[in-house]
């Protein structure tokens, strides 16, 4: 570690909230760099066949959009340094010129003076930094079906908002049976010819007022008491075989996509300790992106929000460049 270099801030996570945040933090002539373990930037993005909903780039696959970023941030200079972040710490540069670590539970943490935080890394380096942008974003759980993977991207999709548009007056599948499951199917019945909902027991976690809505809809069919078992089709999607649990019937719903929705999982393992969390292990933060301790801001699916896409994530990378300006000028 090089004890002399402390940058203004060390940006987690390559996807759209941590290019966005770099693209601006290099504006704002801030020292920085952006450390993400995978050599190909972009997150989740990376796995979209086609993005149509960020403005100004209509039909990009999620692949294009990503190198789109890393030439932007490349232009301005931006340091992307690959590493697999194992811990951050606390603390502050002693009179002895050693960083001394803070217990973040400690009392009167916020009167620390020239609060810094170290950044250590598995393949042995270590960064020093006045505040760190968290923006690891969060993964779709997938529910293990035959032919998922084989058919992510054409046809098998984690998020409604972003791919329902591309299955216009086609018939889909949503699998699962919490809030997220019954609001993509409110929401993809506005677009699809039919959509069904399959889930394995007889009843739904979800709220009760989001399924007296859904089953009020004509074109959603609940499939109850039944598993999917496999996701077939040509180059696209076409078919999705489910069986009963209980009668052990088995069932082929003729469907061009499946989403599912059985829960995402943020990846909040690095920050946990350090910032308060809501239930499900998504950081506390507004579009500040300030979060309980001070120094740490959260940008993209990281954060507690309701929407989380390209364009909010990329908003929340430029939103928190604006807080680490404000905390490192007082």
């Amino acid at each position: 570690m090089d004890s002399l270099k402390i940058y203004d801030t060390i940006i987690v996570g390559a996807g759209p909230a941590g290019m966005a945040a770099a693209i601006y933090a290099a504006r704002a002539e801030l020292s920085f760099c952006l450390i993400d373990r995978s050599y190909a930037p972009g997150g989740q993005v990376l796995s979209t066949y086609e993005v149509d909903n960020y403005p100004g780039l209509p039909g990009l696959s999620g692949g294009e959009l990503s190198d789109q970023f890393k030439k932007h941030c490349d232009k301005l200079g931006c340091t992307f340094v690959t590493a697999d972040i194992t811990d951050i710490t606390p603390g502050h540069i002693a009179p002895n010129g050693f960083f001394t670590e803070i217990d973040p539970g400690s009392q009167g943490l916020d009167s620390v003076n020239e609060l810094i935080f170290m950044i250590s890394t598995g393949e042995g380096e270590s960064y020093l930094t006045k505040t760190v942008i968290a923006a690891t974003g969060a993964s779709h759980k997938k529910a293990g079906i035959e032919g998922e993977d084989e058919f992510a991207g054409v046809g098998v999709s984690y998020c409604a908002t972003c791919d329902g548009a591309f299955f216009r007056k086609k018939d889909v599948a949503v699998v699962g049976g919490g809030d997220v499951a019954l609001e993509d199917a409110i929401f993809l019945s506005r677009l699809c010819k039919k959509v069904y909902i399959v889930h394995r027991r007889d009843t739904f976690r979800a709220a009760k007022s989001l399924v007296t809505k859904a089953d009020a809809i004509e074109n959603i069919e609940f499939v109850f008491d039944s598993v999917s078992q496999k996701i077939s089709g040509n180059s696209n999607v076409e078919e999705l075989a489910v069986k009963n649990v209980k009668t052990e019937g088995e069932r082929v719903l003729p469907v061009s996509g499946v989403f599912i929705a059985i829960g995402i999982t943020p990846a909040t393992d690095l920050f946990k300790d350090l910032v308060a969390c809501d239930e499900a292990g998504y950081i506390l933060a507004d579009e500040s992106g300030k979060t309980s301790m001070p120094g740490i801001f959260a940008a993209g699916d990281i954060r507690k929000k309701p929407l989380r896409q390209i364009i909010t994530a990329a908003a929340d990378g430029a939103n928190c460049i604006t807080s680490v300006e404000g905390y490192l000028t007082k």
